[in-house]
């Protein structure tokens, strides 16, 4: 695995060198730049070209949620990790509709950080195990209240399998490359899945994967 170069990204000194400790252990990994503040991330970001971007969501001047917007916007280079307080599927829809491929409580064992990052630096999504679960149950929860039939049963063998790739992190192309299909035709499966799964967008796609264990 060739050097991760990540920035941290918190207003509490203590916690960043808490994290910095956690990150430079593992092989591979290097902190490049810590900032305490969104502004100071951006900065940053813009300067260093990090790997990967650790945020803290709640930061003065400018929140992490913002940060990542700008930040992804800038460059496709830099993958983003969200660490918030917050395990509502409010707020981790917000991060991933502004670009984050990660979403961390800050209670999350160090393993989990290791993860985070790992997964996001090879395109792919990471939650926190309780996130996970947390949406998993208000999913279960609101069809039961609803009284709704989970919509995944009427996916075909292959929209479920585009439905994973898709959520892991690969592009159509990708994903028409792996199968041997064409472009065409992955974006009329996804577009079909989507539709059935009552979908509009890739944030609420890998939500839904999410909830039902297709990715973790």
């Amino acid at each position: 695995m060739s050097e991760v170069r990540i920035l941290l990204a918190d207003d509490h000194a203590v916690i960043r060198s808490g994290l910095r400790l956690v990150l430079e252990r593992e092989p591979g990994f290097r902190v490049v730049a810590e900032a305490a503040d969104g502004k100071e991330a951006i900065r940053l970001a813009a300067e260093l070209t990090p790997d990967v971007a650790v945020l803290d969501v709640a930061m003065p001047n400018l929140n992490g949620i913002e940060a990542a917007r700008q930040i992804t916007a800038a460059t496709a280079h830099t993958s983003v990790v969200m660490l918030s307080m917050h395990s509502d599927e409010g707020y981790v829809l917000r991060a991933l509709n502004v670009g984050a491929r990660g979403y961390l409580l800050k209670e999350s064992p160090e393993e989990d950080l290791i993860a985070a990052v790992k997964a996001v630096h090879g395109g792919k999504a990471y939650f926190s195990p309780a996130i996970s679960r947390v949406l998993v149950d208000d999913y279960v929860r609101r069809m039961r209240k609803r009284g709704l039939e989970d919509s995944y049963e009427l996916l075909t063998a292959r929209e479920r399998e585009i439905l994973q790739l898709l959520a892991e992190g690969k592009s159509n192309k990708d994903v028409a490359g792996r199968l041997g299909l064409s472009t065409y035709t992955v974006e009329t499966h996804r577009g079909n899945l989507m539709e059935k799964l009552n979908l509009h967008s890739m944030p609420e796609l890998i939500l839904y994967a999410v909830r039902k264990g297709i990715i973790s």
